[in-house]
């Protein structure tokens, strides 16, 4: 069964995000039966980073400024330095982010590697169990998150990990979050790494 039939994954992104950190759970929503959605402040098409150049791009499919949390079943953050420090200087973005973190209606959110910074500007890291690239954690505790240095950590519908690395265990549970659905803020759903 393809546990993501029928949902649509809206995936946050500009010009210098990590390569495989788009690209992978894009064609795993897919492969799930979802469909993933590029949603970015620019147009036509965004270019990725990758072994420390510009690489591969992809098309936008939607505009930032024509997105709506309420229209999408989940949200993807990918990493890289440039995509996260761009995009937490957009109002639009912020505002977007803060969309899926509706107190009784929260969407799955996944974000790896430098996407938590998006979070933290956002101001939904706030006691949260999560994890980010190891070089960000003092901004992330700052944020007022519990931080922890595992390779996925869930906490009621927020995925995160540190790095490409990490990537299997991010899609089995960004896969896993989106397909249970929407979470209430007051669940306490905190999973630290459960991959052997």
């Amino acid at each position: 069964m393809k546990k993501l039939n029928g949902k649509k994954i809206a995936i946050l992104a500009t010009n210098g995000f990590e390569h495989s950190e788009l690209f992978e759970p894009r064609k795993r929503i897919q492969d799930e039966g979802g469909t993933a959605v590029i949603v970015s402040p620019e147009d036509g098409s965004i270019k990725s980073w990758k072994n420390g150049n510009w690489g591969e791009t992809v098309e936008v499919d939607m505009s930032l400024s024509n997105a709506n949390p309420d229209e999408f079943d989940g949200l993807v953050i990918p990493g890289g330095v440039i995509n996260p420090d761009i995009l937490r200087t957009n109002e639009n973005a912020i505002k977007f982010i803060q969309g899926f973190f509706e107190e009784n209606k929260q969407r799955p959110v996944a974000a790896i590697c430098h996407g938590p910074w998006l979070l933290a500007e956002a101001k939904v890291a706030k006691d949260r169990f999560l994890t980010s690239y190891s070089s960000i954690q003092t901004d992330m505790k700052n944020a007022g998150a519990k931080w922890s240095d595992e390779e996925v950590v869930v906490d009621r519908g927020l995925v995160t990990s540190r790095s490409p690395e990490d990537m299997p265990a991010f899609l089995d549970k960004m896969v896993e979050e989106m397909y249970e659905g929407n979470h209430k803020v007051t669940d306490r759903q905190v999973q630290p790494s459960t991959r052997n």
